[in-house]
């Protein structure tokens, strides 16, 4: 078919000339293997194996809702959710929030749950401030995130000794 292809255009203007293996004739397709690894979302081993990881962070991410669970709780992401786009940028200001406001303090991912007009905030912090201050910055983020998102805000809050006390294994 691609000869006669080639004839028919040498027929109408004889200066072209079109070879059957010519790009223009034919489609070539390349292929090449697939690369069947899971590799995202999982992180390096270090050359040391002195790089602690917590328990969240040691389960790759094909074991979320098997060993592992989601860092947010909502339903704005099902089909016919409202405020998608919304909710997702006030779960990423509340871990931004936490993690300036706890500054050095939390040792484990900070877990949003939104239920209703209610939104609880989970994370492992570490015991390296006074028990005044802690009170303080609990009243302090719970107080300043119930005015920015216009709903109730809970935080709930482990304590630890250190962030050696998280640390599920060495890779």
């Amino acid at each position: 078919m691609n000869i006669a292809l080639a004839k028919l255009v040498q027929s109408i203007s004889p200066k072209v000339q079109l070879l059957p293996w010519s790009p223009i004739t034919s489609s070539q397709i390349h292929t090449s293997l697939p690369l069947c690894r899971i590799v995202s979302g999982k992180y390096r081993i270090s050359k040391k194996r002195d790089k602690p990881l917590t328990y969240e962070m040691a389960n790759p991410p094909h074991y979320i809702a098997h060993r592992k669970t989601w860092n947010s709780w909502n339903t704005s992401n099902i089909k016919g959710g409202l405020r998608r786009s919304e909710t997702a940028i006030e779960d990423e200001f509340i871990r931004r929030f936490m993690s300036g406001t706890w500054h050095g303090l939390v040792c484990s991912e900070v877990i949003i749950k939104r239920q209703f007009n209610h939104i609880r905030v989970a994370a492992i912090v570490r015991r390296a401030v006074s028990p005044t201050k802690m009170y303080f910055l609990l009243g302090y983020s719970e107080e300043l995130l119930a005015n920015w998102l216009q709903c109730p805000v809970t935080l709930e809050l482990q304590t630890v000794d250190s962030f050696q006390d998280v640390v599920f294994k060495y890779i």
